[in-house]
């Protein structure tokens, strides 16, 4: 009986120490980080640059997994139902964690229960552009001709963060305009380019060199970040009076729910350590992405203001998907 006992504590104990020791060794193994877009994206780009500092410092490989589709559903649903040991990672953008709950009407994920939050990796900072051979010289002038002029002005866009701030545009600022929907920052880099639409919101990375070459022009910045590119580039609110609150495009590194404390933390500290090396941050900034980062704690709470204030502007904009 006496042997049977210790057979038993030895077993219950071994039970007990595995998880901690898994999480003591973590890593030890190659950890995979699923990109729910393409090969060389803004995402992509981010991740490979953690990717490859996270390798070296951990002594492991890190996987770039792209799967691409569905509004970035099929990576997510991935990492959702992934064993939730810290070698299944998503790099997740707004709409995986924000807008797709509202414009499905069934997601084969939960992004409030699924996922737990690592860590903040970039916010961009959004650009209101227009042709340089525009009539539209000011913020104030878009506006002016837009409400003379209702619904025949367009507002080029190619994410659902900046379609929808298209909508919150319209909406902040009185005016009614047109949008056109696009497939992606280089469309709508080209849109405006050959003056298809009349004015677009983008990040920096496809809109960026043609406005320093002198083919766009840049009316406003949407938010108050430095932006050494045009370091004299006003505020929406300083340009036109009108205000749309915190409008960015936005990354977040999440792991499958029930992922332990300590693997989560490790994660997040590295990644803090990774986008705050100079060499790192010059090269995030090239392709238009500002890195940031935050506790897990303070990504789970930014999760959730940004779904509180975009449910009435998807249905404003009459947006979905199914």
């Amino acid at each position: 009986m006496r042997r049977i006992g210790r057979a038993a504590f030895v077993l219950i104990a071994g039970l007990i120490a595995t998880p901690t020791l898994a999480q003591d060794n973590y890593p030890n193994r190659p950890i995979h980080i699923v990109v729910p877009f393409p090969t060389g994206g803004p995402s992509d780009v981010m991740a490979r640059l953690i990717g490859d500092k996270m390798s070296a410092d951990f002594g492991q490989g890190v996987v770039i997994d792209n799967r691409p589709g569905a509004n970035t559903v099929i990576g997510a649903e991935l990492v959702a139902k992934s064993a939730p040991d810290g070698y299944t990672l998503l790099m997740a953008i707004d709409s995986t964690l924000v807008m797709n709950q509202y414009l499905y009407s069934k997601l084969p994920y939960d992004p409030a229960k699924d996922f737990a939050p690592i860590t903040l990796v970039a916010k961009t900072i959004g650009l209101l552009v227009v042709n340089a051979a525009s009539d539209i010289k000011t913020a104030k002038d878009l506006i002016a001709m837009a409400k003379a002029a209702p619904g025949k002005i367009n507002c080029g866009a190619g994410t659902i963060t900046t379609k929808l701030t298209c909508v919150l545009f319209n909406d902040k600022a009185g005016i009614d305009t047109v949008l056109l929907p696009y497939n992606g920052s280089a469309e709508v880099a080209h849109a405006i380019l050959t003056r298809s639409v009349d004015f677009v919101f983008d990040g920096p990375s496809a809109v960026l060199p043609l406005i320093k070459s002198g083919d766009l022009r840049a009316l406003a910045k949407l938010d108050a970040r430095p932006f050494p590119a045009i370091p004299d580039l006003p505020t929406l609110p300083q340009a036109a009076g009108v205000d749309l609150g915190d409008v960015t495009v936005w990354l977040g590194l999440v792991a499958p729910r029930n992922t332990p404390a300590p693997i989560i933390d490790k994660l997040s500290r590295e990644v803090a350590k990774i986008l705050s090396d100079p060499d790192v941050k010059a090269r995030a900034d090239a392709v238009g992405l500002g890195p940031a980062t935050s506790t897990p704690a303070e990504l789970a709470s930014f999760i959730q203001q940004q779904a509180a204030r975009w449910p009435d502007v998807v249905k404003k904009s009459g947006l979905h998907f199914d």
